[in-house]
């Protein structure tokens, strides 16, 4: 086997489509699990019983499916009752629900975290609640929770190939239609598996460095 050239010059082009797509799924799709998540946390502190029970059982119910099921269910089963969306925004909405229950943890972890001092002193103060929440508690709580957070990006970014199942061309699924068209596959995949590699690398230093500076 020799490795060609010519099939990774050809592949390009392809390749710069899916990668923007790749990045804007992770983007958005990482946007909605934060603020998803954050929401979730939020809901489930809240002294009503009729509203943490629901959302208790939606979220584990999302946890513990497989994303691709759910990924199926958004984009085969919500158009027979009349909500129809582009793949790419069933996808991106697909990814940002499944792991906002995710990120609904890391949240709960960062808040309990806050030093009980900080609430008594905001009590003291009578702070209301959201300028406690606001000013106080959720500062605090961010601080601690970007690591984690960062490392739920790269996994979204590794789960974001699931989306060709369902005809969004992010880099993968371009790689297999070009493979598909021109029968070359070792260059395309091993383009796409070098590109994964750069982008998690360059997060995971981006995610490093806005860490430290969240620290000082």
């Amino acid at each position: 086997m020799t490795w060609d050239w010519s099939a990774v010059r050809a592949f390009m082009p392809h390749f710069w489509d899916g990668l923007w797509v790749t990045l804007e799924a992770l983007a958005l799709g990482s946007l909605i699990s934060f603020s998803l998540g954050l929401v979730w946390t939020l809901l489930m502190r809240t002294p009503t019983r009729w509203v943490r029970w629901p959302v208790g059982v939606a979220t584990e119910f999302v946890r513990n499916t497989p994303l691709l099921v759910q990924l199926f269910f958004l984009f085969y089963v919500l158009p027979e009752w009349g909500l129809t969306f582009s793949a790419l925004t069933t996808g991106v909405f697909a990814i940002g629900l499944h792991y906002s229950t995710y990120t609904m943890q890391v949240y709960r972890a960062g808040i309990e975290a806050v030093p009980v001092g900080q609430w008594e002193a905001a009590t003291a103060l009578s702070l209301p609640t959201r300028r406690t929440w606001s000013a106080v508690i959720l500062p605090q709580a961010l601080r601690r929770v970007v690591p984690p957070l960062g490392n739920y990006v790269i996994s979204m970014l590794k789960d974001t190939p699931i989306l060709m199942s369902i005809t969004v061309l992010e880099m993968l699924g371009q790689a297999r239609l070009f493979s598909q068209q021109h029968f070359q596959f070792t260059e395309p995949v091993t383009v796409i598996g070098v590109a994964f590699i750069v982008i998690s690398y360059l997060a995971s230093l981006l995610l490093r460095t806005l860490e430290r500076r969240l620290v000082r």
